[in-house]
């Protein structure tokens, strides 16, 4: 059987490859060529476009005939991309501010896994209580968050005044506040500060097995 040459991609092409990968894990749609022309500063689309048929030739995507956006990725050349996640302390009202926490290892995960961009900043921290269970987030568990904005009902790890602990973003009118995911624990209002840490974007759970 004939085995043809594995041609590899020049160091722009590599580039323009791993842009796509990343605007889709990031975005879940490929970029436009327009959009890898701005990415890249390309003078024209025609640039974007002769990458994309040279990454076509050299197996890397596959181009769809009269799609917007028509690029896939070809998984089996796909490199999956690896996220070290620090991991902090657990995660509880009155937790020290994470600039004092210690690390206490790292989460390697794929960037498909946690949905974190491989560019991101993302932390973990262990949860400690039972004020999240109605987000199925319990004692125990390992949340993965990533340091950004939030929105309205993220759940996030949050410094008010002056204690951090885990929940539910939510926005009244302009105000913030915080709520928990178990009606024994009341709202929390800043009275003073409420400084966001991190978004909640992913959660591992150690599987306890256990008999009669």
């Amino acid at each position: 059987m004939f085995m043809g040459t594995v041609l590899t991609p020049t160091p722009r092409q590599q580039a323009v490859l791993e842009f796509l990968e990343d605007h889709s894990a990031r975005t879940g749609i490929m970029p436009s060529t327009r959009e890898i022309q701005q990415h890249f500063g390309f003078a024209s689309q025609t640039a974007a476009v002769n990458h994309l048929r040279a990454l076509e030739s050299k197996g890397r995507i596959r181009r769809l005939a009269g799609k917007a956006r028509g690029v896939a990725l070809c998984s089996a050349l796909m490199r999956e991309r690896i996220v070290d996640v620090p991991i902090y302390g657990r995660i509880a009202a009155g937790m020290a501010a994470l600039a004092e926490q210690r690390e206490e290892g790292f989460l390697s995960l794929t960037a498909s896994a946690t949905g974190i961009a491989p560019s991101g900043k993302a932390f973990a921290l262990r949860v400690r209580g039972d004020s999240m269970t109605g987000a199925h987030i319990f004692d125990g568990d390992i949340v993965i968050l990533e340091i950004r904005e939030p929105r309205n009902k993220d759940v996030v790890a949050a410094l008010i005044d002056g204690e951090t602990t885990l929940k539910r973003y939510l926005l009244k009118g302009t105000r913030p506040f915080l709520k928990a995911e178990n009606p024994a624990y009341p709202d929390l209002i800043p009275a003073r500060e409420l400084i966001v840490q991190g978004v909640v974007v992913a959660l591992v759970r150690r599987f306890r097995g256990g008999g009669a």
